[in-house]
C-alpha cells in the first residue's frame, strides 16, 4: 500500500489549474491553425485573432479566456493508495481556491438559487475512479458555461440506432449556433444510464483533438457527425465557414436493452486541459 498525503493532491491541483487557465492545449491550437489555413473572410479573421490571443495569454500568463470556467477535476486513483491528511475533496478545493486567487482567474461559482457567489470558484466538480496500481492521475478541465449551457441529453430508443445518435449530435450543435464560441469540440457519451452517459461525454472531451476511437463503428459515428456538423456552415464565432467543429469524440459503455442514452457535451474552441500524476 502506498500512502499519499492529500497536501500533495492540493499542490498538484494548484499547479494544473494555474497552467490550464493560461494555456490552450497543443492539439487544439494545431486544429485551429489548420482551420485558419482553409478559411477566408470573417471566419479566417476570427481564427487569426483566437490564435493571437492564445500566444499573448501564454506569454503574459493571463487567462486565455475570460470565462475561467467551473473547475472539473477527474481523478484515477490506484486501489493500492491510502490517503492521509485532510479530506480529499477539501484538498482539491483548496488547490482550486489558491490557483484562482493567485492566477487572477474569474471566480464564477455561485449558489443555484440565491446566485450568491462562493467567492473562490469552489466547489469543484470532482469525479473519482478506482483503477489498478498505486498512482493517482489527475486531469484538470476548466469548463466555461457558454459551451456547457449548449450541451444536451437524449434518452433514445434502441430502434433509433446509429442514425439517431448522429442526428442528436448534429442537432445539438445546430441549435447552439454561435453561442458556444465555435469552432467547437464535441464530447459524446453513448450508453450507460442517464447519469453515466453525461460523465462519458465529459470524459470524451479529455481526448486530444484528432483522436479517433479504437472501434471502427464508433469512428464512423465520429466522422459522419463531424462531416454533417461542418456542413451546417456556422463557422468560427458564427461568421460562417467550413469549420464549425474541430472534432467529435465518443465514449461508449454498455446500456440496458430498453434504452440508448446519448449525452452531448459541447466544448468551445478554447480547450484547456492539464494532466498530472503522483
Amino acid at each position: 500500500m502506498r500512502i499519499i498525503d492529500t497536501k500533495q493532491i492540493e499542490e498538484l491541483v494548484y499547479s494544473l489549474a494555474l497552467k490550464a487557465g493560461v494555456k490552450m492545449t497543443e492539439p487544439c491550437a494545431a486544429a485551429l491553425k489548420k482551420a485558419c489555413d482553409i478559411e477566408e473572410g470573417a471566419a479566417k479573421f476570427a481564427l487569426e485573432t483566437i490564435l493571437e490571443n492564445k500566444d499573448v495569454a501564454f506569454k503574459e500568463k493571463m487567462p486565455v479566456c475570460q470565462d475561467t470556467g467551473m473547475a472539473v477535476v477527474i481523478m484515477e486513483i490506484g486501489q493500492d493508495v491510502h490517503f492521509v491528511g485532510e479530506l480529499l475533496s477539501d484538498a482539491i478545493n483548496e488547490g482550486v481556491r489558491r490557483a484562482y486567487k493567485d492566477g487572477y482567474f474569474r471566480k464564477s461559482v455561485c449558489d443555484p438559487i440565491t446566485r450568491v457567489n462562493t467567492g473562490d470558484n469552489t466547489p469543484a466538480a470532482i469525479h473519482t475512479e478506482i483503477v489498478g496500481g498505486d498512482k493517482v492521475r489527475i486531469t484538470f478541465l476548466p469548463k466555461g458555461f457558454g459551451s456547457e449551457n449548449m450541451s444536451a441529453h437524449y434518452m433514445l430508443t434502441p430502434s433509433q440506432g446509429v442514425e439517431g445518435i448522429i442526428d442528436s449530435i448534429v442537432e445539438t450543435v445546430r441549435k447552439a449556433g454561435s453561442r458556444p464560441c465555435p469552432p467547437v469540440y464535441v464530447g459524446v457519451g453513448i450508453g450507460g444510464n442517464f447519469d453515466t452517459s453525461a460523465f462519458l461525454a465529459k470524459k470524451a472531451l479529455l481526448k486530444d483533438v484528432g483522436y479517433e476511437n479504437e472501434r471502427e463503428d464508433i469512428r464512423k459515428i465520429e466522422r459522419e457527425a463531424l462531416k454533417r456538423i461542418n456542413e451546417l456552415g456556422i463557422g468560427a464565432q458564427g461568421f460562417g465557414g467550413k469549420v464549425t467543429a474541430l472534432g467529435v469524440s465518443c465514449e461508449v459503455a454498455p446500456t440496458h436493452i430498453a434504452g440508448l442514452p446519448v449525452a452531448v457535451n459541447i466544448q468551445c474552441h478554447c480547450i484547456r486541459c492539464e494532466k498530472g500524476e503522483i
